[in-house]
């Protein structure tokens, strides 16, 4: 029987035509695919238009230097940082170190406040969205204490405990908890009830329904709160550190300007710009990792 049906199978398979490859019936409906010189294309304008971007900031900062005599020049800061970076870890006293050491003292703060701020908010974010009544029980508190900037509650720090380091962690941590405690709750609120109905049929217990529904569900939200958490964390420490002075980014700013050394300032305003930079984009490709997009076809 087999004799029989495979030269009739083979004739059939003949007398139908191939299926044209995926890039034929592309092209045969009049489009084309990118290819190398178009992906160079993309490469050059991704690094072209950050070049121009600079260069006309660079342009618009010598023009104002040109104009204001106090004003340092590009030229003059980049001097000025080549002298400083050559040393960044000096010490010659309390108040006088290199600036490597005060951004270090600042990150260490961002640190303590951001860490003890993710302790807390993340776990109040599954609680608040995931029980009605501690939604309704911290909501009005949230909308109410949400507004307020950050340094105002740097008295309430210095008040409480009696020093300057530990009053900017407090503003850290209390600017911090807002964005992951709304982020994770409402992450919690858009999880689908399909998959909370199955939970409840299975009759899971509340950490199965934790880890292995809300969580996966909810950690691109989590993380979105963390990202916008840490920059606000950064430009608040910067802020609280010319109040409370000491060691840090913003103290060495504000000591600078005081000995009216101008292009340090400038230089200042670019690492706390680069070190935010860095900062977000590791949090965003952390949060990258962990969002899944459906592949195309």
């Amino acid at each position: 029987m087999s004799a029989v049906l495979e030269p009739m199978m083979k004739a059939m398979s003949d007398a139908v035509p191939a299926k044209p490859l995926r890039s034929a019936r592309i092209a045969s409906q009049g489009y084309t695919l990118p290819g190398a010189k178009s992906r160079m294309g993309g490469l050059l304008r991704a690094a072209v238009a950050p070049a121009l971007g600079l260069a006309v900031l660079v342009l618009l900062w010598q023009l104002l230097s040109a104009k204001n005599s106090a004003f340092p020049s590009p030229a003059v800061t980049w001097d000025a940082a080549l002298k400083l970076f050559a040393d960044p870890f000096y010490r010659n006293g309390p108040n006088d170190q290199g600036i490597g050491w005060n951004i270090l003292a600042s990150l260490k703060r961002v640190a303590l406040g951001f860490g003890l701020a993710a302790a807390v908010g993340i776990p109040l974010g599954f609680m608040i969205g995931r029980f009605k009544f501690m939604a309704g029980m911290f909501n009005p508190v949230i909308s109410l204490l949400k507004p307020v900037s950050p340094l105002a509650w740097l008295p309430i720090g210095l008040l409480v405990f009696k020093a300057a380091d530990p009053a900017a962690i407090w503003a850290i941590f209390i600017c911090s908890i807002w964005p992951m405690i709304v982020n994770t709750a409402v992450g919690v609120q858009r999880v689908p009830q399909d998959y909370m109905n199955v939970a409840r049929v299975l009759n899971l217990s509340e950490w199965k329904v934790f880890t292995r529904i809300l969580l996966p569900s909810v950690l691109p939200y989590m993380l979105t709160g963390v990202r916008l958490a840490i920059g606000t964390a950064w430009l608040v420490i910067v802020a609280a550190e010319m109040l409370t002075g000491g060691v840090g980014i913003g103290f060495w700013v504000w000591d600078e300007w005081n000995n009216l050394n101008v292009p340090h300032i400038i230089i200042a305003i670019v690492v706390i710009g680069v070190v935010g930079l860095v900062l977000e984009q590791i949090l965003v490709a952390i949060a990258k990792s962990f969002t899944y997009e459906e592949a195309g076809n």
